[in-house]
C-alpha cells in the first residue's frame, strides 16, 4: 500500500471513529427527593435550576451537570402551593405562582421570602418576568397580575378577547414576555391555542396556525416558543411570525421518560422538564417525581 493510500484510510477511520464535539447526550432524570408531588421549573445561574413540589410548596434547588437535587427552601406546615416559576438573576429572586390566590416571592440567597400577594382570583399558575416585573396568569379567572420589582401592590388585569375564554376547567395557563415586554404571550389550555395579550389594555387575539392541544407551560426564544404538551407527553417546537400573527408547529419532542411533563426551562443548554405525573391521579399518587433533562 502506498503512503498516500495510507494516508486516506487514516483519515477514513478517524472520521468513522470520531464522536462529534456536542454529541447529543441521552435523555436523563433528575430525582426530586422527598417531593410529594411536581409542577413548575425555572433556571437558575449556570446549570441550575429550581423546581417546585406542588402541593407542599417546597421548592428543590438542582444541577443538571451534576445530575443531582436537594430541597431548597421547606414550607413546614405545607401551607403553600407550588405552580409555575420564574428567576430573576438580576436580583437572584424566585417568583412562584402559588396556587389558590396566592403569588410569592422568595430571595434566593437565603431562602427567605421577601413578598406574598393574595391577589384574590381563582388558581394563579405560571409567572413570566418583563424588565418591569412580573406578570402571573389565572386559570380560572379572565384577568392577569402583574407585581413590580419594587415589591409594591400588584396590579390587575382585565383580559378581552380569546385570552378572556374562561369556559373550561384550566384555561390561560403558561406565560412568557417578549424581550420588549410590549407583548405576553399566554397558552391557553382549554383552547390548545397561543394567545398574544396586550399587557396595558388586556386586549387579545390568537396565534393563527397553531394548535397546541393540552399545552401547560411555555418558553420562549428568539422567534421560536416550546410548548409542554402535558397528557400527551410531549413537546411541541413552534416557530412565531415577527409581528406573532401566526404560527407553525416545526418539531415534537418525546421521551420515554416523560409522564405528563408540565413546565419547561431552558438550563445549561438542554430542556429541563418537570413530570408532574397526573395521570395517577389528582393530587398524583406518585412515589417519586422527577425532572427529565432532554439535549435539544
Amino acid at each position: 500500500m502506498t503512503k498516500r493510500s495510507l494516508l486516506l484510510a487514516a483519515v477514513a477511520l478517524a472520521a468513522a471513529t470520531a464522536v462529534p464535539a456536542h454529541a447529543a447526550q441521552p435523555d436523563r432524570a433528575i430525582v426530586l427527593p422527598g417531593a410529594s408531588s411536581a409542577e413548575g421549573i425555572a433556571s437558575g445561574r449556570g446549570s441550575t435550576f429550581y423546581a417546585g413540589d406542588l402541593f407542599r410548596g417546597d421548592i428543590f434547588r438542582g444541577d443538571v451537570r451534576a445530575g443531582t437535587a436537594s430541597k431548597f427552601i421547606d414550607v413546614p406546615d405545607g401551607s403553600r402551593m407550588a405552580v409555575g416559576m420564574a428567576v430573576d438573576l438580576t436580583r437572584h429572586w424566585l417568583f412562584v405562582a402559588g396556587g389558590p390566590s396566592f403569588g410569592y416571592v422568595y430571595d434566593l440567597d437565603t431562602g427567605a421570602t421577601l413578598a406574598t400577594y393574595a391577589f384574590g382570583g381563582g388558581f394563579v399558575n405560571d409567572v413570566a418576568l418583563t424588565d418591569a416585573g412580573a406578570w402571573f396568569t389565572d386559570s380560572n379567572v379572565g384577568q392577569l397580575y402583574f407585581v413590580p420589582f419594587s415589591l409594591g401592590p400588584h396590579r390587575t388585569l382585565a383580559l378581552s378577547g380569546p385570552a378572556a375564554d374562561t369556559s373550561s376547567q384550566f384555561n390561560n395557563n403558561g406565560i412568557q414576555a417578549t424581550t420588549d415586554g410590549t407583548r405576553l404571550i399566554v397558552a391557553h389550555s382549554g383552547q390548545g391555542a397561543l394567545n398574544v395579550v396586550d399587557p396595558a389594555t388586556g386586549a387579545s387575539s390568537t396565534i393563527a396556525g397553531v394548535s397546541v392541544p393540552f399545552v401547560d407551560g411555555i418558553l420562549l426564544e428568539s422567534g421560536r416558543l416550546w410548548a409542554v404538551q402535558n397528557f400527551m407527553n410531549q413537546v411541541s417546537s413552534v416557530r412565531l411570525a415577527q409581528d406573532l400573527s401566526s404560527g407553525s408547529v416545526t418539531g415534537v419532542i418525546t421521551s420515554p421518560l416523560f409522564q405528563v411533563p408540565t413546565t419547561v426551562a431552558r438550563v445549561g443548554g438542554s430542556l429541563a422538564l418537570v413530570n408532574g405525573k397526573f395521570d395517577t391521579g389528582l393530587p398524583p399518587t406518585a412515589s417519586q417525581y422527577e425532572v427529565v433533562v432532554v439535549d435539544r
